[in-house]
């Protein structure tokens, strides 16, 4: 059968039937199969493998400096003795190597002297870390389709908060599992039935349970929005169990083979460690996607591309932005964000941003920042015309070096658009946002 035939197939199985005459089960596979298919989509485009090198990129460079912040803080607390032995325990999918690479990476950081660093220093000591994390949160909107980031004010208390008390905790809860499983009283246990099985079981599990629950808080914490606990969770189930799989098949047969060190030599164990780095990296980002597809099942189908919308799209788009953000700002409601606009519209965040940074550029609408970004008229309602959101959106782009009078135009033309332009101007008149919002306030009452 040929492919084009195949993927027909599969698109009228998944795509032309109606969910709600099928059986619970076929709905919930259905649904998921539609996930994974915008997730292939996406791993197709190759925009995910390329986030995921980047990491790997940056990783390398703030790897260092990252643990020594942590070593520095978790000294304060008595915990830096766990780096090591947790590091290692990290590393476990390279299989013999991980010992080795672990120690390097310490002794990396024991040589750091912050006394001899000073000021400057310790500034781009944690310049370095704060990069880490901001490449980490870019790589997350952009798999969200965000194109609005954090205030900078906000984005450093939280990049800083992130610093200081995520390794307090993270270090803190696997001391207290390794001092739990270690335990005297456990270990008397285990050899009692049905104890045993359960303590089996449970320390098979545990390893799954803890990279579920920290692929969870990234989810929810990481990318500039609102993502509800089942979608996070689900993601980082998939993408958890994911990478604790693919790092016993990576230890099982990449780590431990001969044929990186025949061909790499000395350079084999970096090899493997950014192999694995890269793998970490877009498997993290695979469950960030289907948690994104999870929240938003309507951006499944197909995401509009920006550079396929028409003039006359991006025109409506604009009208019904700046409808909806004026209507809740005369009626004193909570001012719109950016994805509530999306989804509302049913467009894709990424075409919704560059019109609302048109209509932004040109003083029709301006930010409001308080939790989450929110957009509020530019101008009072009475001075915004429907004429000027046309011409912001048909002007846009127009510079001082690609007007439209640098064009060779024959005078027949010239009188053609000119007569285009007044008559969509005669037939609005002088018709404003608050004249426009008053009509259809009056149409629902009658």
């Amino acid at each position: 059968m040929p492919l084009n035939q195949i993927k027909k197939n599969i698109h009228t199985k998944l795509w032309e039937v109606e969910l709600d005459k099928l059986p619970e089960w076929q709905r919930f596979a259905i649904k998921f199969l539609r996930i994974f298919q915008a997730v292939f989509r996406d791993l197709s485009d190759g925009l995910p493998t390329l986030r995921a090198m980047s990491l790997v990129y940056t990783t390398l460079l703030s790897i260092v400096p990252l643990l020594a912040v942590t070593f520095s803080i978790l000294k304060g607390f008595g915990l830096h003795n766990e780096i090591e032995p947790r590091l290692i325990q990290m590393l476990t999918p390279l299989g013999e190597q991980n010992t080795s690479i672990a120690k390097q990476i310490v002794e990396f950081v024991d040589n750091i002297d912050v006394g001899l660093l000073g000021a400057v220093g310790i500034v781009f000591l944690f310049y370095t870390v704060i990069t880490l994390i901001h490449k980490i949160e870019s790589a997350f909107n952009r798999t969200w389709h965000i194109t609005e980031y954090r205030a900078l004010a906000q984005r450093v208390s939280d990049y800083l908060s992130v610093i200081m008390i995520g390794p307090i905790l993270i270090f803190t809860a696997l001391a207290f599992t390794a001092a739990i499983t270690s335990s005297t009283l456990i270990s008397k246990l285990s050899s009692i039935e049905p104890f045993g099985f359960i303590f089996e079981t449970t320390g098979t599990l545990l390893p799954y349970v803890l990279v579920i629950a920290a692929f969870t808080v990234i989810y929810l914490l990481v990318p500039n929005t609102r993502v509800k606990f089942r979608s996070a969770l689900i993601g980082a189930i998939i993408a958890g169990t994911l990478w604790e799989t693919t790092g016993w098949i990576f230890a099982s047969f990449v780590a431990n083979s001969s044929n990186y060190t025949v061909v790499y030599s000395s350079f084999a164990i970096l090899v493997i460690f950014m192999i694995w780095l890269y793998l970490s990296w877009l498997i993290l980002l695979i469950g960030a996607a289907i948690a994104y597809y999870h929240q938003h099942p309507d951006k499944i189908p197909a995401e509009q591309n920006l550079s396929s919308l028409s003039n006359r799209m991006k025109e409506k788009i604009a009208l019904l932005a700046m409808y909806h953000i004026a209507k809740n700002f005369h009626e004193n409601k909570t001012p719109w964000t950016s994805s509530e606009l999306s989804d509302v519209l049913n467009i894709s965040s990424e075409a919704l941003s560059d019109v609302l940074h048109t209509l932004e550029c040109d003083k029709l609408i301006t930010r409001h920042q308080d939790r989450d970004i929110s957009y509020l008229p530019g101008q009072s309602l009475e001075n915004i015309f429907v004429i000027r959101i046309l011409e912001s959106i048909r002007k846009h782009n127009e510079t001082t070096c690609t007007k439209i009078d640098f064009i060779h135009s024959e005078k027949v033309i010239d009188t053609l658009m000119t007569n285009v332009d007044s008559a969509i101007e005669k037939s609005i008149v002088q018709l404003s946002l608050r004249e426009l919002i008053t009509v259809q306030d009056s149409n629902q009452e009658n």
